[in-house]
């Protein structure tokens, strides 16, 4: 899957999060998408790590912390 059709994913997505609302003005729209999306690849990202926090930050590109508070933040740990 090329990052092209993980885009074309969240554009089907979201137009049917449009078309399901019927009329009503969405709110909220960016932390939905964003916990929609980072909470499992948090969580395939740490199963490929073997739970090797380390490792999955640096599979991420991010700082071991932020990755920390992530994974507390969607009770992850």
């Amino acid at each position: 899957m090329s990052q092209q059709d993980l885009g074309q994913c969240i554009t089907n997505a979201l137009e049917q999060y449009f078309r399901d609302l019927d009329g009503e003005h969405p709110t909220g729209i960016y932390d939905m998408v964003l916990k929609s999306v980072e909470k499992p690849m948090f969580e395939l990202v740490l199963t490929k790590a073997g739970a090797n926090q380390t490792l999955a930050a640096q599979m991420l590109g991010i700082n071991r912390n932020t990755l920390r508070k992530k994974l507390t933040e969607y009770q992850l740990l």
